[in-house]
């Protein structure tokens, strides 16, 4: 797998835990995830930390990160049915974000991932 497609499903995963913290607890399918929904969570730091620390295994994760640990397999397999194409492209963005906001955590999550 090349490393430009590792990311971009990795990042897919973020996105999905992303959101998970916005589906209601009866819907079967997640409701759309605005630009701002996503600003939101992406500025909220700690909460992203805390996400990111549970995916590899530095943390205890809430709901939300064990959603993100079930979805990791699935999600590198590049097995992903439920990713709209809105979602890609806030798969871009999220990616870039991780990158640069936390770049220890993103190279954890390579390192845990990538094997």
């Amino acid at each position: 797998m090349n490393s430009h497609c590792f990311q971009l499903q990795l990042i897919a995963l973020l996105v999905l835990v992303a959101s998970v913290s916005f589906v209601r607890s009866d819907a079967t399918e997640r409701p759309p995830i605005s630009d701002e929904a996503l600003e939101k969570t992406l500025s909220d730091k700690r909460y992203l930390q805390r996400q990111l620390k549970c995916a590899v295994g530095e943390a205890p994760c809430d709901p939300v990160g064990r959603r993100l640990k079930s979805l990791a397999p699935l999600v590198l397999r590049g097995s992903c049915p439920q990713c709209t194409e809105q979602e890609k492209k806030q798969i871009k963005k999220v990616l870039a974000y991780v990158q640069v906001n936390f770049p220890k955590e993103w190279n954890k999550m390579l390192q845990t991932y990538a094997g």
